[in-house]
């Protein structure tokens, strides 16, 4: 059964850091790009992050270009998301999310999100 679990959410104060985990497990998470997106109140979801399947390249949303890193380790099967200087326009549920890939993935694969709120 594909699983991915968020963890490391939270209330954190303008300027403050998190650091986000997803652990993955029923799929070879080793082959599979990964993505983080977000969700704000009445807003849809956007891309926030993604990472290639060896680590080695990495992409971000303009918005937190300098501020996030999205790393992963493949010998223990997480993705993670560095967050600092955060904002209180960062506040939004957080998912880690596998993208459709054949013949393992063929919907993809969501976590059920890890709620982050900047506030001070």
């Amino acid at each position: 059964q594909v699983q991915l679990v968020e963890s490391g959410g939270g209330l954190v104060q303008p300027g403050g850091s998190l650091r986000l985990s997803c652990a993955a497990s029923g799929f070879t998470f080793s082959s599979s790009a990964m993505n983080w997106y977000r969700q704000a109140p009445e807003k849809g979801r956007e891309l926030v992050a993604a990472i290639t399947s060896d680590g080695a390249n990495s992409i971000y949303d303009d918005s937190v270009e300098g501020r996030f890193i999205i790393s992963r380790d493949n010998a223990n099967d997480t993705l993670y998301l560095q967050m600092n200087s955060l904002r209180p326009e960062d506040t939004a549920v957080y998912f880690c999310n596998a993208p459709r890939r054949r013949p393992e993935l063929p919907r993809g694969a969501w976590g059920q999100g890890t709620q982050v709120t900047v506030s001070s």
